[in-house]
């Protein structure tokens, strides 16, 4: 990836990194003459980013050349957004108070230069801040009241309001900062298109485990792209790809939602997006979903503290409970008496206004079908852990989590009535990847859920189409990549 610095004027710049050019603005702006290549990163050191300014005009032309702007347009909203700044204040809330809970003033201002603060004791809060405002440099501005400190405002500094008892440090950081991998020039085969894979290495039931990851990189590379394992605490970076692969467990109050909404405003192509994983994400809404839509599902029960009495008599005994989150078989029980239903469904309304109860359909295996870009990709048996009712009993008697067999089929020998209902459910949602599970009975296919974010491990899922698996999801990414810059240079 080319870095460029682009000022309003270099001359009064004191910063000269070796391999990085700098640029005045309007020659960026004006200057048909030069051509950049399409993954230039532009680090925007104007002096101003207010609207229709010419540092505000750098990062919106930036975008519109398929070049990647820091800030970009989008950033430069969120740091005017009081809302925005109020979900950062209560998203760091423990680290702000960690980090400031020594200072006695009521007011305190952190600058921050490329995620780092001249203070080392306040480095992980700008580099955090810096992860949530993308700007290479930043002021931010903490209140104190009686009980706590809070982030009241930031914004960007422009290059003229930093001293020049600040710029050796200014420098080293960006130097340093310029010195990553990243930066570094690239060979002359460079992949066309970057692509990051959210992961979450400590994950317990991962939706990918790692040999699936490093296919899902093999095959990115065998179709020109670069594949890149990226964190939580990567979040400041998206603007640095092309395309965003949650691989994993997604979550609406989490940062997954946050990863996916971000790289969706910066112009990325998503999976998931954020509208799948908020309409997979609560069952609750499936439910009213599928309903409405005729698809075919257990008799279900939208539950609420004044008619937990109805539910039996609505869905039979015994029957499932789900809170609207639930995922990998947690947040999901069978009442088989009244009196557990009533127990169990009162536990789950402390958390949730409104849950699920749905009719207890027993089968040996469940189907998943996978869905992308609304056609069918692989289908499954998932069978029930030994002796449970579910594919993964969470709560067995020798504390283990344990699952059933996962037996991969041939598309072509799949039930069609099955990839049928399959495909119309995950229609409702997007164009995305999902996981359809239904149950058979008697030739009949139910839908019991439709998963944003489906299992795709390695000796499972792609049990029949191996690699194949992998490059088919790259393929999808890549097309949408090149669809996204075709329509940006159409503009």
């Amino acid at each position: 990836m080319q870095p460029i610095i682009v000022v309003n004027n270099p001359r009064t710049l004191p910063i000269s990194i070796p391999g990085i050019q700098v640029i005045p603005a309007k020659a960026y702006l004006i200057d048909s003459d030069i051509e950049y290549p399409r993954d230039t990163m532009i680090f925007n050191l104007c002096r101003s980013y207010r609207y229709q300014s010419i540092g505000y005009y750098v990062s919106l032309l930036a975008a519109a050349r398929g070049h990647r702007p820091l800030p970009s347009v989008s950033a430069i909203q969120d740091m005017k957004s009081m809302t925005m700044v109020r979900y950062a204040s209560d998203d760091l809330e423990e680290l702000i108070q960690t980090s400031l809970h020594r200072l006695q003033s009521k007011e305190f201002t952190l600058s921050i230069y490329f995620g780092r603060n001249m203070a080392r004791a306040y480095d992980r809060l700008a580099r955090e801040l810096f992860n949530l405002f993308r700007a290479p440099m930043l002021r931010a501005h903490f209140h104190r009241d009686e009980e706590k400190w809070s982030l009241v405002k930031i914004g960007p500094i422009g290059a003229n309001e930093i001293t020049m008892e600040h710029w050796p440090f200014v420098v080293e950081t960006a130097t340093d900062y310029f010195s990553r991998p990243r930066y570094a020039p690239r060979k002359k085969t460079a992949p066309r298109y970057d692509l990051a894979i959210l992961h979450c290495p400590q994950e317990a039931n991962p939706p990918s485990n790692e040999r699936a990851l490093k296919r899902f990189m093999r095959a990115a590379a065998a179709v020109g792209m670069e594949a890149e394992l990226i964190d939580k605490d990567d979040y400041g970076r998206l603007a640095e790809f092309d395309a965003l692969f949650i691989r994993e467990t997604t979550q609406v109050n989490h940062h997954t939602f946050r990863f996916a909404r971000r790289a969706e405003a910066e112009g990325l192509v998503v999976i998931d997006d954020p509208k799948s994983i908020l309409r997979c994400c609560n069952k609750v809404y499936l439910a009213e979903l599928l309903a409405r839509h005729h698809i075919p599902a257990p008799k279900t029960v939208i539950i609420h503290k004044d008619n937990i009495e109805e539910v039996s008599a609505q869905v039979g005994l015994p029957c499932i409970l789900k809170q609207p989150d639930s995922s990998f078989s947690q947040g999901v029980v069978k009442a088989d008496t009244e009196e557990e239903l009533q127990r169990e469904a009162e536990r789950l309304l402390d958390g949730s206004d409104l849950i699920l109860g749905q009719e207890f359909i027993p089968t040996a295996f469940d189907w998943r079908v996978g869905i992308l870009d609304r056609k069918p990709l692989y289908v499954c048996r998932y069978y029930m852990a030994p002796k449970h009712w579910q594919i993964q009993q969470n709560q067995s008697e020798d504390g283990e989590i344990k699952y059933g067999r996962v037996e991969a089929v041939p598309l072509a020998e799949a039930p069609k009535h099955v990839v049928a209902a399959a495909l119309r459910a995950a229609n409702l949602i997007g164009d995305g990847l999902y996981g359809v599970d239904l149950k058979e009975v008697r030739h009949h296919p139910y839908v019991i859920e439709i998963n944003d974010n489906p299992s795709l491990d390695c000796g499972f899922e792609d049990g029949i189409l191996k690699d194949d698996l992998y490059r088919k999801i790259m393929e999808v990414f890549l097309a949408r990549i090149e669809r996204v810059k075709q329509e940006g240079a159409g503009r």
